[in-house]
């Protein structure tokens, strides 16, 4: 049972698209009683908080996290609640941290492990993973799609060919996946082994997750200068599944694509009329976050990180790579995308190389720029970077698509990440509304809560209405912003002033209150 509380004065959102209202807001027992000008006139002994000149909205709604170890660390960590984030649908891009045995926790931990914050994940179920983090105590509320690649290194290993039996092996995982709670599927289809994978294979998991009303999140196969085919190939498999598509961190990527907006933007539209229940996300930055060896074509990690680093110590063998990767097909990597000078290494096993991009490596080292990619990958098979892509008028307009929410696509508070991390929406609402005009506040409020929640099935989040849960953002509209960068990301966003968490005040004059309310929840 929680306090009742009374949110009283400010300009009310209700998450659906509706102008700001001055209104009072009461919650009692983790719920929104009341909504209405004067609703706290009869309440004795709440807490009240003066919300006058701050805008109040539902908690919002991160539709794209990596967070899903997070709960695993050691101490809370506020760095979305921070952000007025109360809600994160985690597993994204094919990556999700169970269902594991031993060799595929193995294969996760030595090629992914920095998204998994540097902790082994756990061998066992997907239930057991969900009972794990709810004992563990989130600090927001998370909840969890089940990755394609997981499902793959499970049933078939880190090869590129599928075994006998493998896809229905698949399937099963993933039906005892949505039993357990997860709200649909991911794939990542740039990154092994997903990108190993035909349509055929997605369309019979897609089919499971539409037997259980879930979602299929996609990382698609390409976001670049091909990105209407990939755009093509998800609608396909979301429409033989049933199932809602949500495209994952919508973008124009790299030289070649810059002005596909329209486009990419015209195929969700079309899809729609069609009837897939298709919508996107999006993070307001040029740059991307990444594995280094995304930049790299997709034969380079077949096998798994030992197989992978022994052919990439081989020069011979980087000869052929090379002109595979400056081809830049699909399949071929980002490589040919983008220049070693807008890629900086943000997370890697040698502390001297964080910070800096790929052709001040080189120069030091007195190689070319492919060959310092190939070492690095060798020295740390999960190195991550940061990779400036696309063009601003291609982030403006896919911002103002009705259909497009807030994804930050956050890697785990630790290092040098992406400043999404700390400060994605916060730079939106500040640069994007406030400054820019790009999207009017109850619009930019919308794409960050109930259009979301609608997408994932989070029935009662991302509205403000009487009977919703009771997860809440106050915000000052004239401070709020980030002024996080590249090379210093974790900076503390400025403007959020309150956030409450199941009817909890868990950031109280923009300071984290340490409690860990979270829960995860389960579909």
């Amino acid at each position: 049972m929680s306090e009742t509380l009374v949110l009283r004065g400010g300009i009310v959102f209700d998450g659906l698209g509706s102008p700001g209202v001055e209104a009072d807001v009461v919650v009692a027992d983790g719920v929104i009683r009341a909504v209405a000008p004067g609703a706290a006139a009869g309440e004795t002994g709440a807490r009240t908080l003066d919300c006058t000149g701050h805008y109040v909205a539902p908690g919002f709604v991160d539709a794209h996290s990596h967070s899903d170890m997070v709960p695993l660390m050691d101490e809370a960590q506020p760095f979305k609640l921070l952000q007025g984030v109360t809600t994160e649908v985690a597993g994204n891009c094919g990556f999700s941290f169970a269902p594991l045995d031993e060799a595929s926790a193995a294969v996760v931990q030595a090629m992914y492990g920095e998204l998994g914050c540097d902790i082994p994940p756990p061998p066992g179920s997907f239930a057991d993973f969900l009972d794990l983090a709810e004992r563990r105590g989130p600090t927001n509320h998370l909840a969890y799609l089940v990755g394609h690649h997981t499902l793959r290194l499970t049933a078939n290993g880190a090869g590129d060919e599928l075994r006998p039996g493998a896809v229905e092996h698949m399937q099963r995982l993933a039906a005892e996946a949505f039993e357990a709670g997860a709200v649909g599927f991911s794939t990542g289809l740039i990154y092994p082994p997903g990108c190993f994978a035909e349509r055929d294979e997605l369309e019979a998991i897609a089919r499971v997750a539409g037997a259980y009303g879930r979602t299929y999140a996609t990382h698609m196969r390409d976001e670049g200068r091909n990105v209407e085919a990939a755009i093509d190939e998800a609608v396909a498999v979301a429409r033989a599944g049933g199932v809602r598509l949500q495209i994952s961190h919508c973008k124009a990527a790299g030289k070649a694509a810059h002005g596909k907006s329209g486009a990419l933007l015209e195929r969700i539209e079309a899809a729609r009329l069609a009837g897939v229940d298709a919508m996107g996300d999006q993070y307001p930055y040029l740059a991307g976050g990444t594995v280094l060896l995304a930049l790299l074509p997709n034969r380079a990690a077949e096998g798994g990180a030992a197989s992978m680093t022994a052919r990439l110590s081989d020069p011979a063998y980087r000869v052929g790579l090379r002109a595979d990767a400056e081809r830049g097909d699909p399949g071929d990597g980002m490589w040919a995308n983008t220049s070693a000078a807008q890629v900086i290494v943000t997370g890697h096993r040698d502390p001297d190389v964080v910070g800096r991009t790929i052709a001040d490596l080189a120069g030091q080292r007195g190689a070319d720029g492919f060959d310092t990619l190939c070492d690095l990958v060798v020295d740390d098979p999960a190195a991550m970077i940061v990779v400036e892509m696309m063009a601003e008028p291609d982030v403006r307009t896919i911002m103002a698509s009705p259909l497009v929410g807030i994804g930050s696509d956050n890697g785990p508070p630790m290092g040098l990440q992406h400043p999404r991390t700390y400060g994605c929406f916060p730079r939106v609402l500040g640069t994007y509304v406030r400054d820019e005009k790009v999207l009017t506040w109850e619009e930019a409020i919308r794409k960050a809560t109930s259009l979301i929640a609608r997408q994932f099935g989070l029935a009662g989040r991302g509205v403000l209405l009487p009977g919703a849960h009771a997860d809440v953002t106050v915000f000052d509209p004239e401070r709020i912003g980030h002024a996080g960068t590249y090379t210093d990301p974790g900076v503390t966003p400025d403007g959020i002033e309150t956030v409450v968490l199941a009817g909890r005040v868990v950031v109280d004059g923009g300071g984290f209150t340490g409690e860990r309310a979270g829960r995860v929840l389960r579909a």
